[in-house]
């Protein structure tokens, strides 16, 4: 057994030994990605910290400070604010509908003058805290198959649906996977699981024909065959394989990209950073960045299974499924494997609000970590 089981609740509500039970291993790695991606964009600005590695790296300490402040918070206080934060993301999410800032032909932001952002950014951790206390009251059978299920159905579906139509089909898409994820892991059937995949498959072809947008189905066709269109539509793809494939082994070295400092690839500190990566270190520097992505994963998904409450388990396990699809959907698309929806490498690319989402999520985990004897009862006697 070690120490740290060995603690009273009393002394570990102290605020020095929660900042001892933080996981600072996986503060460092959170630090080496952000510090990895600072790199990277001082290098496409032709040696400068302007105009993105200095922003970057200075929301990064202001987002690391913030997830720490945010660790110490007891779990309880996650637990009663998770149906709040799901209300409030859902209230910002229908406000865009009537008065969205609209930009390059997508109404996704709300201007409050003095700034704008993307409620969309408040649903990726609403959607896991709000499932996850659902679920944190549902018995392990009906958890399984039961009518029970068409609830954390409806409330995956209302903010995929707003996010779709603004339209959003990289957000709107993973809100649904990880409402899907924190379903799963609660112990849905594999029966209605392997159905939904069926499902799923039956429906992709229906709704790239039918249901999305002319620029959207644009995109599918061109993850299909990019070289028709190798200076339209192809063009963000082909470069990008450019990018990875220039780089071979060891890359050409720091600075030396010829596709990122000549600006042919295109969103080369944003979406497609990896690729700018790849150019430069080669294999092996995607590698070693992958390696330390598969570990912040593992990291926090430890922290999930180390949880004493059914809340705390999901919570963690469904932000981290969030990180996870990011990671995945940015590598399968600056590879040319997905088709190009506009999902950043997290920390990785340069962005505020998604920095902030996903900190603002880290934070939630490493509450769980801090708090992972905590006992979170249901209703009224939440904290008690």
């Amino acid at each position: 057994m070690t120490m740290s089981a060995l603690r009273r609740p009393g002394e570990r509500d102290r605020l020095v030994v929660k900042f001892t039970q933080i996981d600072w291993t996986f503060a460092v790695a959170l630090c080496l990605l952000a510090g990895t991606g600072a790199l990277m964009m001082f290098s496409v600005a032709g040696s400068s910290w302007e105009p993105w590695a200095g922003p970057h790296l200075f929301r990064f300490g202001f987002c690391f400070a913030l997830m720490i402040a945010l660790a110490l918070f007891d779990v309880r206080v996650w637990f009663a604010l998770a149906y709040p934060i799901y209300g409030l993301g859902l209230l910002l999410l229908v406000a865009v509908e009537f008065f969205g800032d609209t930009r390059m032909g997508a109404t996704r932001w709300l201007d409050l003058g003095f700034m704008s952002f993307q409620p969309s950014e408040v649903m990726k951790v609403g959607i896991a805290l709000a499932l996850a206390r659902f679920y944190h009251g549902v018995s392990a059978e009906n958890a399984r198959l039961s009518w029970w299920l068409l609830i954390p159905a409806a409330m995956i579906a209302a903010p995929v649906l707003l996010v779709a139509h603004q339209p959003d089909l990289g957000t709107a898409m993973l809100i649904a996977l990880t409402g899907a994820a924190v379903v799963v892991l609660a112990g849905l059937s594999w029966r209605i699981i392997g159905a939904a995949v069926v499902a799923f498959v039956v429906a992709v072809p229906i709704m790239v024909m039918f249901v999305l947008h002319d620029y959207q189905r644009a995109r599918v066709m061109t993850f299909l065959d990019p070289e028709s269109d190798p200076s339209g539509s192809g063009y963000h793809i082909l470069q990008s394989k450019i990018a990875l494939g220039s780089g071979g082994f060891f890359g050409k070295g720091y600075g030396l990209g010829s596709q990122s400092q000549l600006n042919f690839l295109p969103e080369k500190h944003t979406d497609f950073i990896f690729a700018t990566l790849a150019e430069e270190f080669g294999f092996l520097g995607c590698a070693l960045v992958l390696a330390l992505f598969a570990a912040v994963i593992f990291m926090a998904l430890r922290t999930a299974s180390l949880a004493h409450s059914h809340f705390g388990r999901l919570a963690a396990a469904g932000v981290t499924a969030t990180f996870t699809l990011y990671v995945l959907i940015n590598g399968a698309m600056v590879m040319g494997l997905a088709p190009v929806v506009g999902v950043p490498m997290p920390l990785l690319s340069y962005g505020g609000t998604v920095m902030l989402t996903v900190m603002i999520g880290w934070g939630l985990v490493q509450s769980v970590r801090v708090h992972r004897y905590t006992e979170v009862t249901s209703g009224k006697g939440a904290f008690v």
